[in-house]
């Protein structure tokens, strides 16, 4: 019956380290905000006092949206709408609303068990405008496709494709205008071998396709062809269908889709054809010098070239996992430093890669770049040859800082800050350290650009184009500002106004130009512009554009002494940096054709009257007066979030029927701040009726609120394993068979509270105590039958107690780290590890001592060598007490090829001490283990990079396992004593099953087993 034990040993034996997250990295308060409400028309927005100026403004926004979105959608908003808003991004980063890591490419977020908004302020008035409106979006497809009976986070919108709801709040909230957008398709339509690269609708499923603007453009082309009413009717009827686009669009457009696939296609095409064909290609311009990558590195943008002209700083994800800052040779784009590592370093958490770039300082050797560090902004130097890091300066006034500019004489930084949710220019003077303020105000003050001359500050600002009484938000235009005085004048370059911007400005070496990207005719280039006479002329004229990963994200560097540009440009589908020498004045490039269609209008280009664009265009609509909004302090209180689905199972042998059934709760605080689950698991048992003992019930309170994190934990918890017997036997003088089914049931009530503090986002310590009781018996149901007449002679069930119950006091103190990287189905790099006691005292005495450590090494972008060492013993007079399962090696996270069920009689050759050597050598109180694994994707090998780990995910590894384990009477060869370890090596195919679980494939072939072969397991795990 022996191997009926082991089913439950590990769970028992790892208790204590298993009952906190494992690994994982951590969700840190920095900060502790206080909460207040304030409560709007429609909304009730939760914010705190650090960011109220921003917030009374993105209040008005918020009527605003909803009054637009009431009209286009022909829809009310079922209740009050919640909306958390967060002065910065890394406020935002610790929100205990959003599980998980929170990336800074994720500007906002519409949950579905509550319908909450949650988004950080933008900085510049327009991206929060833009944000809310989007989130708002999704807020009204959750409740359009939500019937009213369903449970809390059920609605049909979430059944619906990406491209279809993340470009549908795109088109509703930026509408069929978007430089940025036409970007993306003006590049699909160059293409190899006279065939382009734009996609079908059906293609848009999949991921290489950017949801958010390619289903934009879908948006946009059937809000133009048919009229923007048709919007609401397609997503009523495709979520109502269950997700089926197709069934809508020949339902509500009455054409077939592929039809309408080729109609957009070929709209595309007329649109954009003449606008390509006046454009010269960025490389019979400028010298490609730092070039995208086929797999990483394809994003290359921030360039920052050497006031020398003999370096490029840049931020790319050559590092695969994260953007880091590289330094490269402006000649030959080789690459001679990495000079950040975000995936795997914690101590920065961002290197503020979508609105930033770095600065070099006069002397051509320090780079300075925006950062975020324990939750706060920060710019850290670096000396770009050598690599490391010269000097960290803090900022802990501000929220976030975007772009420096360096003084030409090297004692100041100048950069835009982010504060109450809203930027102005700072200057930080070095030789002082000490901060100064030059604008005050909400309008966006961006990318300042130190003169050669020290007397000006250039930068882009929407301040003259923009009315803070109506929130009319205009285009950027230039400015410049005057550090010892504070005064801005307009810079006049472009005029602004019908969607044209004029941001990045950079002074030529002689002071006298300012170059900068504009896009007066929809595609943002490079000018130059005489400061003294105003004269402006066009330097390139990509059929893309120069860009960043945003519309307003820097993308041009000019050297301050040699007058070299560099500037980053999206062509096919990627980022590349080119260089062009700008020193001359030059007479630029001739003047385009007049008469070409505006290249920033999605198509369709003869367009119905679209209601999305005169609703953007007139501020006033539904734009309430500045009013006192009413403001209360923020009072959490738990509601149901949510209903996990209950289960009922029946199942039926020749001892009759059972049936059980389990269902569990979930509360939280509007915040996430406080969270309470509770579980419940009934089960008849072999009596065939309910009983507390085979109750499985579970209630977990957790209160985020503060950096330290805590939680109580008090349940009961049955682990049952079983087995079946029979023998001949005579009973009332009549020979009859006697079938006996065992169950040995092990009851663990408990009770424990749990503390954890993060040092940062990677490592964190932990600490747990507790009480635990445990109580061992056997259930025994026993039948009879005659074997001459096969009638029942015996029914019995009996309950018998296995041992004296177990009360014990557990505590545990841990150390863990984690900046592994996972892969569809296990990390490929980075560092794991756990270190803990666990102190167990009462009925017996022991300590539970854990080492595991794991580190993921990626000599080649996803070809990962993977190491652990693990250890894990019961030490003390109680660590091998009758009552604790023991330790078993042959799990097949453990050591492969050794699982209990693959054991066979013939292995068992008994002596003195054992009835089956073979097996109890995988048996004791103390156990180490070493694995190490070479894994890839299943296509990699083959040259794949988009894809690469098949249709359905499968990674491929071949590994090396070997473990010993050991107890006090018998100790391990490596420590003088005769027990033996016990290794294996193969391979193993892990598939991520949609999501769900990883599924191992195991082909093992173990060294201790002669004669067995190769062994096949099958388990439902990550790879360690």
């Amino acid at each position: 019956m022996r191997s009926f034990f082991f089913a439950a040993c590990i769970t028992v034996a790892l208790a204590a380290p298993a009952s906190a997250q494992y690994f994982g990295r951590n969700k840190v308060q920095y900060k502790k905000l206080h909460f207040q409400v304030l409560k709007t028309e429609h909304f009730d927005i939760y914010f705190y006092p650090e960011e109220r100026d921003g917030v009374e403004i993105a209040a008005r926004m918020a009527e605003r949206w909803h009054a637009r979105l009431e009209r286009l959608l022909a829809h009310t908003l079922r209740g009050r709408q919640p909306l958390v808003l967060y002065a910065s991004h890394p406020d935002f980063e610790q929100n205990n609303i959003i599980p998980g890591e929170l990336g800074e490419g994720t500007g906002g977020v519409t949950e579905p068990l509550r319908r909450r908004i949650v988004l950080p302020m933008g900085g510049p008035l327009a991206d929060t405008d833009h944000v809310i409106g989007h989130e708002l979006v999704h807020a009204y497809q959750f409740d359009i496709t939500t019937n009213p009976n369903a449970p809390p986070g059920q609605n049909g919108a979430e059944r619906l494709p990406l491209w279809f709801i993340e470009g549908m709040a795109e088109y509703l909230s930026l509408g069929p205008v978007d430089p940025n957008t036409a970007m993306w398709l003006r590049d699909a339509t160059r293409g190899t071998d006279g065939k382009d690269k734009l996609p079908s609708i059906s293609d848009l499923d999949d991921p290489k396709y950017f949801p958010y603007r390619w289903g934009q453009a879908f948006w946009a082309y059937v809000g133009g062809r048919f009229g923007d009413d048709v919007v609401r009717t397609m997503l009523t009827i495709a979520a109502a269908a269950g997700g089926d686009t197709d069934a809508a669009i020949e339902k509500v457009l009455g054409v077939k889709t592929k039809d309408l696939s080729e109609d957009w296609k070929q709209s595309i095409r007329r649109t954009y054809a003449p606008v390509m064909a006046a454009t010269i290609p960025p490389s019979e311009i400028g010298t490609l010098v730092i070039q995208a990558k086929d797999f990483a590195g394809d994003i290359n943008v921030g360039p920052a070239i050497s006031p020398d002209g003999r370096w490029i700083a840049f931020l790319s994800t050559r590092g695969v996992f994260s953007i880091d800052l590289f330094v490269a040779d402006a000649a030959t784009g080789k690459i001679v430093r990495k000079l950040t590592s975000t995936a795997n370093d914690p101590h920065y958490s961002s290197l503020q890669f979508i609105y930033s770039a770095g600065a070099w300082d006069p002397q051509s050797q320090r780079i300075a770049i925006a950062t975020v560090t324990q939750g706060r902004p920060a710019l850290a130097v670096f000396a770009a040859e050598r690599g490391d890091k010269q000097q960290e300066i803090k900022m802990p006034e501000l929220d976030e800082i975007f772009n420096p500019t360096w003084a030409p004489d090297g004692r100041a930084i100048c950069f835009t800050g982010m504060t109450q949710g809203l930027t102005d220019l700072y200057v930080y003077d070095l030789t002082t350290s000490t901060l100064r303020r030059l604008t005050d105000d909400a309008y966006a003050d961006l990318q300042p650009s130190w003169s050669p001359d020290g007397r000006r500050i250039a930068f882009a600002t929407d301040r003259f184009s923009s009315d803070l009484r109506t929130l009319s938000i205009g285009d950027y235009q230039l400015a410049l500002i005057d550090p010892a005085t504070a005064r801005v004048e307009p810079l006049s370059a472009i005029p602004a106004g019908n969607s044209i911007k004029n941001i990045n400005p950079q002074w030529s070496p002689d002071g006298r130009a300012v170059l900068f990207i504009s896009d007066p005719d929809g595609i943002p280039n490079l000018y130059r512009m005489n400061v003294a006479t105003g004269d402006v002329v066009q330097m390139t004229r990509v059929g893309t554009g120069l860009s960043g990963i945003t519309s307003s994200s820097p993308a041009l560097s000019v050297a301050a002494r040699t007058g070299l540009a560099a500037f980053s440009v999206y062509e096919n589908g990627k980022y590349d940096i080119y260089t062009l020498d700008v020193s001359g004045i030059g007479r630029g490039l001739p003047p385009r054709t007049a008469g070409l269609p505006i290249a920033a209008v999605l198509p369709p280009i003869d367009r119905r009257p679209s209601d999305v664009a005169a609703l953007l265009s007139n501020p006033t609509f539904g734009l309430p007066p500045v009013l006192d909004y009413p403001v209360a302090d923020y009072k959490p209180s738990l509601q149901l979030e949510g209903v996990v689905q209950p289960q009922i199972a029946v199942g039926a042998s020749r001892y009759g029927a059972a049936i059980g059934g389990g269902i569990a709760f979930q509360f939280a605080d509007m915040l996430g701040d406080h969270m309470l689950t509770t579980i419940v698991q009934l089960n008849s048992g072999l009596s065939n009726n309910f009983s507390l003992k085979n109750t499985a019930a579970e209630a977990i309170y957790f209160n985020q609120a503060h950096r330290w994190n805590w939680g109580i934990v008090a349940g009961q918890v049955p682990y049952l394993t079983g087995g079946f017997q029979s023998s001949l036997t005579t009973i009332q003088g009549e020979p009859a068979e006697v079938d006996q089914q065992l169950i040995f049931r092990q009851t663990e009530q408990s009770a424990s509270g749990i503390v954890a503090y993060p040092f940062n986002r990677a490592q964190r310590v932990e600490f747990q105590g507790g009480v635990t009781r445990m109580s061992f018996d056997q259930i025994t149901q026993t039948q009879a039958f005659s074997l001459n007449t096969g009638q029942l002679l015996l029914n019995d069930n009996s309950e018998t107690s296995l041992a004296s119950p177990l009360t014990l006091g557990t505590s545990a103190a841990a150390l863990v780290y984690d900046t592994s990287n996972f892969g569809a189905t296990s990390p490929v790099s980075g560092r794991r590890y756990r270190f803990e006691a666990a102190p167990t005292f009462g009925t017996i005495d022991f300590t539970g001592l854990l080492a595991d450590y794991r580190e993921y090494f990626m000599p080649a972008p996803f070809y990962t060598l993977a190491a652990r060492v693990l250890h894990y013993g019961r030490y003390g007079g109680g660590g091998e007490d009758s009552r604790l399962f023991p330790l078993f090696l042959g799990y097949p996270n453990l050591v492969r090829g050794y699982d209990v069920g693959s054991f066979q009689n013939a292995e068992c050759v008994a002596t003195a001490a054992s009835t089956c050597p073979a097996f109890d050598r995988l048996v004791g109180s103390r156990m180490l283990v070493g694995n190490l694994e070479f894994r890839f994707p299943l296509l990699r090998p083959f040259g794949a990079s988009q894809r690469m780990y098949g249709p359905i995910p499968v990674e491929v590894a071949f590994f090396a396992d070997g473990g010993v384990a050991w107890d006090r009477s018998e100790k391990p060869s490596f420590l003088g004593g005769s027990r033996q370890g016990v290794g294996s090596a193969g391979v193993t195919f892990r598939v991520n099953l949609l999501g769900f679980a990883v599924g191992s494939f195991d082909f093992a072939h173990p060294f201790q087993r002669p004669g067995r072969g190769w062994v096949f397991q099958f388990n439902l795990s990550p790879g360690f």
